[in-house]
């Protein structure tokens, strides 16, 4: 049993590690964009701003389960297989990057109108006042906003286990659910809080420490 616990630890921490990479990357690109094109933001341009919203609202409204089931096509054209951690980690990445994007743009658009408006008065272009104003003011809502999109991922992962995505949640369905091994479905619940647990007062602490309030 340890043995199996252990590796299904493995698969789910390498199924976190690289859909929480994949979302902060593409979030925050897509947060940064939602925010730059905004009616308040540096750069208003709704015939953009509009359609990447709608694509974000629907993202994040759809139910995982569906959407893991939706995207299988697209699944199997990435990673060329619909089982396994591999493919796990696309419809992860799916609806975590969404989620994750209008957090970021929360966190931007809470950014002191007072310093925008002091570095646009010095000459500050879009990027730069983007990169040296905004997302350094945003910081630690940005830990904030990716520790719970962390923490959502986490979840996911564990439904994701349960149609042969690899991971604790894998283990628990087949051997906790399938088999009525109650040890297999505690010990992985027990795993998945821990895990929790350890990212929040991570994700908590590296936010206080950059908090230059």
């Amino acid at each position: 049993m340890a043995e199996r616990l252990y590796e299904a630890l493995l698969e789910t921490l390498h199924i976190v590690a690289v859909a929480g990479l994949w979302t902060l990357v593409g979030g925050l690109v897509l947060g940064v964009i939602l925010y730059v094109t905004s009616k308040t933001g540096p750069r208003p341009l709704a015939v953009l701003n509009a359609p990447l919203g709608l694509v974000v609202n629907i993202g994040r409204s759809a139910p995982f389960v569906i959407l893991m089931v939706a995207i299988v096509p697209l699944t199997r054209a990435i990673t060329g297989t619909t089982i396994g951690t591999a493919a796990a980690i696309v419809p992860l990445a799916v609806a975590s990057i969404p989620f994750f994007a209008r957090l970021v743009e929360s966190a931007l658009l809470e950014v002191q109108p007072g310093l925008i408006e002091a570095a646009r008065s010095m000459g500050a272009s879009v990027p730069a006042l983007v990169w040296r104003v905004v997302l350094p003011e945003s910081t630690p809502g940005l830990i904030r906003g990716f520790t719970v999109t962390l923490v959502a991922v986490i979840s996911y992962s564990a439904m994701a286990g349960i149609v042969g995505g690899g991971g604790l949640g894998d283990l628990a369905y087949r051997y906790g659910y399938q088999r009525f091994q109650t040890e297999y479905m505690i010990w992985p619940l027990i795993i998945l809080v821990v895990l929790v647990q350890m990212f929040q007062i991570l994700g908590d602490r590296c936010a206080r420490t950059l908090d230059r309030r």
